[in-house]
């Protein structure tokens, strides 16, 4: 597995089980960054002392890091699309409420990707053709 080509890449394509290791490890970093940087600010804010809080000092930081995040969230996504022989651009479908959501978890995180290559390179898994190994 090549995390570079994982997280800052948006070609080729991506099976489930390296979509999924990929949206844990992005979950886990964005909950360290969230507990480090905006954790205090929230409680501050939360219990009336400063409600600007959340967006003043390392609250700052952690939502530039946040916002940061987006990146290799769209890279993973982009490629388990391309893994359904469906263009990037799906990703946009997340942004109609609920539903965008529910099928962006269905497509991507539960069926099965098209077997053998397609248009945006050969399977991940190895089937129908040679392995795709980026450099």
């Amino acid at each position: 597995m090549n995390f570079q080509h994982m997280f800052l890449s948006f070609d080729g394509r991506l099976r489930r089980l390296h979509f999924w290791i990929g949206a844990i490890i992005l979950w886990v970093v964005e909950m360290v960054i969230m507990s480090v940087t905006l954790g205090g600010a929230a409680s501050m804010a939360a219990s009336g002392q400063n409600p600007s809080a959340m967006f003043a000092g390392p609250a700052v930081v952690g939502w530039i890091l946040i916002l940061a995040l987006l990146y290799p969230s769209l890279a993973l996504q982009v490629k388990r699309w391309h893994d359904r022989d469906k263009t990037g651009w799906m990703v946009l479908i997340a942004f109609i409420p609920l539903i965008g959501a529910l099928w962006t978890l269905i497509e991507c995180g539960f069926l099965d990707g098209t077997p053998g290559p397609n248009k945006y390179g050969p399977s991940p898994k190895g089937l129908g053709g040679a392995q795709l190994n980026p450099i």
